[in-house]
């Protein structure tokens, strides 16, 4: 049982998990467990949200440090303004808005490592200029205009299954591919040999300039999918839809876990640490913090949990 439970909590998610579980506590005995059920139920859905960007920017961080993809805020708000116009509230085509959300995805994430390559720009100034272009092109698109999306496509993003939100077990499932892809495929050895040490990578034989590509792509694709379950869940998309999503899908893979430096990846704590950051707003809305101190309480969070593996490692030298 000592040796089970020591095993446990020497892995780095654990910890994201037990936060979550401590702040979960915390508001549940400060509303006197008026909300239990509703809150575990919001933290599933608005977790999955940051689950599904988080296991993209934890691909791209593996590949190793500067790697980070600035475009995913304006990636989930085009991917979601196309879609519903494409999908125009028909049912018959919301199958066609999801092929077209994912094109948005491919297009945005060929052009993010094109920047890099051909330009031979850092990852964090080619996903900035290009999440320029696309925010442009998505404020064009969207021209002012609110579409809904289809009812069938609202009405399972905003339903559960099993008591479990239907947007939750997307995430899951998801989760469930990355993970295994990661562990269990020659692409998820690639990335991680390639965070450790890109030159014996690429001395070992390991095609980098594939493997990135193939990173940035599937980083660009989870965003993008994000972007068209959340406008459909919300009733719409809106142009700042995933402002919140680019410090949110950095943070959850740090607090998750994934080294910073790249190499070591960690699908389960993605889930940890989507729920402990939105536990922590719930927390603050509970004890009835104004926006203005419950967003600047929040950034102190997030930053300090960010530069907290930064600090360690630099204490061990």
């Amino acid at each position: 049982m000592t040796q089970a439970l020591s095993t446990l909590f020497s892995r780095t998610w654990i910890w994201s998990f037990i936060a979550a579980a401590s702040v979960f506590l915390v508001t549940i005995v400060f509303t006197g467990g008026a909300s239990t059920v509703g809150l575990a139920q919001a933290a599933l859905t608005f977790g999955a949200f940051s689950v599904l960007v988080g296991l993209g920017q934890m691909l791209v961080i593996t590949l190793g440090p500067g790697n980070i993809d600035l475009s995913v805020p304006a990636n989930m708000t085009l991917a979601a303004t196309v879609s519903l116009k494409v999908m125009n509230v028909e049912n018959s085509l919301i199958l066609t808005g999801l092929v077209v959300a994912i094109g948005v995805g491919i297009a945005i994430g060929i052009g993010n490592y094109a920047l890099i390559k051909l330009l031979r720009i850092p990852p964090i100034i080619a996903t900035l200029s290009m999440s320029f272009i696309v925010q442009s092109t998505a404020i064009w698109t969207n021209r002012g205009l609110r579409i809904k999306p289809p009812s069938w496509l609202a009405d399972f993003t905003t339903s559960s299954t099993g008591g479990i939100p239907n947007v939750a077990l997307v995430a899951l499932v998801l989760s469930a591919i990355v993970w295994y892809v990661i562990n269990r495929t020659v692409y998820g050895r690639s990335i991680a040999a390639i965070g450790q040490s890109i030159r014996a990578a690429r001395m070992a034989g390991i095609p980098i300039d594939g493997t990135r590509l193939v990173t940035y792509l599937l980083c660009a694709v989870l965003a993008s999918l994000c972007g068209y379950l959340l406008a459909s869940f919300s009733g719409g998309a809106a142009l700042n839809m995933g402002t919140e999503y680019l410090l949110m899908s950095i943070a959850v893979v740090v607090i998750g876990g994934t080294a910073v430096a790249g190499g070591n990846s960690n699908v389960p704590g993605i889930w940890g640490a989507s729920l402990f950051m939105f536990l922590v707003v719930s927390m603050l809305n509970t004890y009835g913090f104004g926006a203005g101190i419950r967003l600047i309480l929040t950034g102190l969070i997030i930053i300090a949990v960010i530069m907290l593996p930064t600090t360690r490692s630099a204490g061990k030298t």
